[in-house]
């Protein structure tokens, strides 16, 4: 089990967390999240350090551990024993009866008598090892499947902290969008309460139009507000699910509308393919499996015979100055005959489990597929929306520079710009949706592929 401490130091006025492990492991510590972001750094960032990451690796050394533990049944041991001890007997158990000659008194009271105290110092030293034990070399193998499973654990966990985080930053690139757009809502409304403040002075307009555009502009701003709110919300839950430090500063490589937008969707064929191949909860799975049937294995070979040496060598008297020297040694051979079956049920229990983690594994294949296939229908209909929507934007922005014209112009009031500019102002909040969807789509497809680490 690893010991850890917490311990906090200041750089640069920021508190950085580290946990330091005892020696003789891995230093595990908090690492500052680099200035410029992208979304496969973030990934690679929460794959290796987030606090769910960390945990699956302490669980890989456990197993590691555990390994040792079994290896240990197969090497040498050797003990050092030092009996200072003392005992008194009862003669009439030893069970031997002392002729005594005639008129003489008997050796011992023929109802018995105590004999003693006798005091003894042993020190000594024992050597056992084992020639053959078919048990302890499955149970060995056991083990190290444990062990792979572990590690493969350990790389799911990894994949998933990482399209958490993936997760994380297209919610941060979004809440920039949202900003972005708002600040160019601000503008205009802006530049429509000028023009409306013009027309007034120039007589050819009517306050109603000035105050039309201050309440435009008053909402567009309370959207702002809200818009930069959820953007410093973001950023915290991105720098936590990369396992950065709270107050790491993070800048995002590319803004979201800089994000590719592929028109081809990948083969449902191919990406299953590759989902079955590389997904590390299926790996783990199938380890879990072999280990299972392993272990059936080794309480099987609990049936065989094994060998093994032993011997002891010490000294042995009445006190420290008394001691004589005495050995003993010996080859053991253990042959199990009958454990009341309990082995057998022992057996049925492991293959109970076996059978349990195979249907496991199989259900797990078919809900693999199926969120692969359900990514690619996601990134497909997002494909579509990011097209449809970038249409209807250029539409609104069109709509809304001809109301503007004629608003202008002062042939007609900015009831007409006041409504192109809410068209507007949906038409960039269902584009920046659109993109977001397909982004998400792309590193759910990732997830589902177990690939999510290698996201650029």
């Amino acid at each position: 089990m690893i010991l850890a401490r917490r311990v906090i130091a200041r750089r640069g006025g920021a508190i950085v967390a580290f946990l330091l492990a005892i020696p003789g492991t891995r230093i595990i510590a908090q690492q500052p999240a680099p200035t410029v972001l992208t979304l496969g750094d973030a990934a690679r960032l929460a794959a290796r350090q987030s606090v769910p990451a960390l945990a699956a690796q302490l669980r890989t050394k456990e197993a590691a551990a555990r390994v040792t533990q079994a290896r240990a049944d197969l090497l040498p041991s050797v003990n050092a024993l030092a009996l200072q001890s003392g005992h008194t007997l009862n003669s009439a158990t030893f069970g031997i009866d002392f002729p005594t000659p005639a008129g003489e008194k008997p050796f011992f009271d023929p109802n018995g008598q105590v004999i003693g105290p006798v005091n003894t110092l042993d020190v000594r030293g024992r050597v056992t090892v084992p020639a053959v034990d078919f048990a302890a070399r499955e149970r060995v193998s056991g083990s190290r499947l444990a062990l792979k499973a572990s590690e493969a654990e350990a790389a799911s966990a990894g994949e998933e902290a990482a399209a958490t985080a993936a997760a994380a930053y297209l919610r941060a690139v979004r809440a920039d969008a949202i900003v972005e757009a708002r600040a160019a809502d601000s503008l205009l409304a802006d530049s429509l309460i000028s023009i409306a403040r013009d027309q007034l002075t120039a007589g050819v307009g009517v306050a109603l139009d000035v105050t039309r555009a201050q309440s435009q502009l008053a909402g567009v701003h309370a959207q702002l507000i809200a818009a930069r709110g959820e953007q410093s919300r973001s950023r915290l839950e991105l720098v936590r699910a990369i396992g950065a430090p709270l107050d790491a500063p993070v800048t995002l490589a590319s803004p979201l509308s800089a994000m590719p937008v592929s028109d081809e969707v990948p083969n449902r064929a191919e990406a299953v393919a590759v989902a079955l191949r590389t997904r590390p909860d299926l790996v783990a799975a199938q380890r879990a499996l072999d280990a299972a049937r392993q272990g059936a294995r080794a309480i099987r070979a609990e049936r065989l015979p094994s060998l093994a040496a032993f011997g002891d060598d010490g000294a042995i008297g009445t006190s420290p100055s008394h001691l004589l020297n005495t050995y003993a040694w010996g080859i053991q051979l253990s042959v199990p005959i009958l454990d009341g079956f309990r082995r057998e049920g022992r057996i049925s229990e492991q293959d109970a489990k076996s059978a349990g983690l195979e249907l496991q594994r199989r259900e797990l294949e078919r809900q693999v597929a199926v969120e692969v296939q359900s990514a690619l229908l996601d990134l497909a209909t997002a494909r579509d929306q990011v097209a449809a929507t970038r249409e209807r934007l250029r539409l609104a922005q069109q709509e809304y520079a001809q109301a503007q014209d004629r608003f202008r112009a002062g042939v007609a009031g900015n009831g007409d710009v006041v409504t192109a500019s809410l068209a507007l102002n949906a038409a960039r909040n269902l584009v920046i949706d659109a993109l977001a969807s397909y982004q998400t789509a792309r590193v759910e497809l990732a997830r589902a592929q177990g690939t999510a680490t290698a996201l650029p």
